[in-house]
């Protein structure tokens, strides 16, 4: 019996070894997507401006080479933006999907959307959020290469910025029913932590999601912490800090993967050049693993299929 045991923690740890291993992304384009989004040219991706449309050509492509559908012939959905007194008419959410084997839907998130340029600074946004839209680029390829039994939706966001607005856009107007989005899992700054702790928020209030985020072995630069998502934790209560509260506003549940706050939040030092390489490109598999996790276990067993 002692021989069995340790038998099947042996097949466990490698079963384990081998999907961590399997889920790495491909670096040189995970770090190339960032470079690419954060560049000056890019003039801090500010919904409405020029450097936010090169985004969103950048992004349009990046969807066809991995293969992305489109809803009806276009990535894009024209939103409308409005904070005070500030109006965008011509704000845009980039949608593609990798269809799955059942009609349930797994949203993947990632605001493109930053604060752009003030004077002669330029707010490059790296972590925030170039790093997000690089991970969901990353994990849409994956799934290309690995049909999912959920239908999988990449949506790359505008408005985040400006209260949240292009999600809640894209709730008003979905490509798909609400009632068949499964769960969000958003993606908000990955890629600078110096403790190698990446956060997922959200398994307080959907506390069935908390045995999937458990299995989601440490990979040797990232970890899992579960966490900032108690109503009594104030403002490190992250429920409403980013894209997944518009979900969340719906009932419908949601992951929210983010770092804590650094030195270089909302600062003209988020670059390209201050991210933890080693950190993100593990933070990234992480929040694969993850996903791929929901969509392998969360599944029906065969004799329950209809």
């Amino acid at each position: 019996m002692f021989l069995k045991n340790c038998f099947a923690l042996l097949l466990l740890f490698f079963s384990v070894h081998a999907r961590a291993q399997q889920n790495l992304p491909d670096t040189a384009q995970l770090f190339q997507d960032i470079r690419v989004l954060s560049a000056d040219s890019m003039a801090g991706r500010k919904s409405g401006t020029e450097g936010s449309r090169k985004a969103q050509r950048y992004l349009e492509q990046r969807f066809k080479q991995i293969g992305l559908t489109a809803y009806n012939k276009t990535y894009k959905q024209h939103v409308r933006l409005q904070k005070e007194k500030l109006v965008v008419e011509d704000a845009i959410n980039l949608i593609g999907y990798i269809p799955g084997q059942t009609q349930e839907v797994l949203v993947v998130t990632a605001h493109y959307d930053h604060l752009g340029q003030r004077q002669a600074s330029i707010f490059n946004g790296a972590d925030d959020n170039a790093s997000g839209v690089g991970a969901m680029l990353a994990i849409a390829a994956y799934f290309k290469k690995h049909q999912p039994y959920y239908t999988l939706l990449f949506v790359a966001l505008d408005g985040e910025e400006l209260g949240l607005q292009g999600a809640n856009a894209f709730l008003n107007a979905p490509p798909v029913p609400l009632h068949n989005i499964m769960l969000n899992v958003n993606l908000d700054m990955l890629s600078i932590n110096s403790k190698g702790e990446l956060y997922a928020s959200g398994s307080y209030h959907y506390p069935w999601l908390l045995p999937y985020l458990q299995q989601v072995k440490a990979l040797p630069h990232a970890a899992i912490r579960v966490g900032h998502d108690r109503p009594e934790q104030g403002p490190q209560d992250w429920t409403n800090q980013s894209d997944h509260y518009q979900f969340h506003k719906r009932e419908l549940p949601f992951i929210y993967f983010g770092v804590e706050d650094h030195t270089h939040y909302h600062q003209t030092t988020d670059t390209f050049e201050n991210i933890n390489r080693p950190f993100y490109a593990d933070a990234t598999a992480l929040v694969l693993d993850f996903i791929q996790i929901v969509d392998q276990q969360h599944r029906p067993k065969p004799n329950q299929q209809k």
